[in-house]
């Protein structure tokens, strides 16, 4: 079952090399990420599933050690999604289009960002393994998910990266669109409540048409957490880009 679960943003900017000593206004956002992870430590899992949006080549299973890369934005720089010591194996846990083939392939862009982070934190309290799942899948399947590795062990926590709207300002990527900050703002609010009905119903369409990639991976969560009884709580909200970056902690 699910016993504590920590929501972050996946832009990779959060990793200074990339963002060149830049992005000042990340820190924050940098900060709250840890303590979300220390919280997961705290709960003493057996295994940690990370879970984050992905194109059709990222999707699916990603093994503990498997290489990342953020040289697509300038940046000389590989990560890996844990230690490559110890079982990291996943366990059945697929998404529709994905393959059932557990070779290490390179990880999607979010899962890059949550090695880094977990990297950044030392990650050794439990075996880990990545799911990449693609942007489009339908909540009742998201929530199914969720749900199976909910039910694989007996003490499951969940590093969940995703980012809410890109739409926020006019210099945002999606431009501004005036239904973001409420989205967001119903978000935020979820994910501070640990309200799993809430998010089992956002608006999936919605989702898209405001480009926020953490509607799936948050679903995935929402499935998982059916009956844990969790509390949340929101460490971090804002939206420096233009897109909305969330932080929350279930436990």
């Amino acid at each position: 079952m699910l016993v504590a679960a920590a929501v972050c943003p996946c832009p990779p900017l959060l990793v200074p090399e990339v963002a060149a000593g830049a992005a000042p206004e990340l820190d924050a956002a940098r900060v709250a990420c840890t303590d979300a992870i220390g919280v997961l430590a705290a709960s003493r899992p057996d295994r940690l599933v990370v879970v984050g949006p992905a194109g059709q080549s990222g999707r699916g299973p990603h093994l503990q050690g498997a290489r990342g890369s953020f040289r697509g934005f300038g940046v000389d720089l590989d990560v890996r999604l844990g230690s490559v010591d110890g079982s990291g194996a996943p366990e059945g846990a697929t998404v529709d289009g994905a393959s059932d083939e557990t070779a290490e392939r390179e990880l999607p862009a979010s899962l890059a960002v949550a090695g880094w982070l977990l990297g950044c934190t030392e990650w050794s309290a439990a075996p880990l393994e990545g799911l990449g799942v693609g942007e489009p899948l339908a909540a009742e399947r998201c929530i199914q998910v969720g749900g199976e590795i909910a039910a694989r062990v007996d003490r499951v926590a969940l590093l969940v990266m995703g980012d809410a709207s890109a739409c926020r300002t006019l210099k945002a990527p999606g431009y501004l669109d005036e239904r973001a900050a409420g989205f967001d703002a119903e978000v935020g609010r979820a994910l501070g409540a640990a309200d799993v009905a809430a998010l089992k119903g956002l608006d999936a369409e919605l989702a898209y048409e405001l480009k926020a990639a953490g509607r799936a991976p948050w679903q995935v969560l929402a499935g998982a957490a059916d009956g844990a009884a969790l509390s949340g709580e929101l460490l971090y909200e804002d939206a420096p880009y233009g897109v909305g970056y969330l932080v929350a902690a279930w436990s």
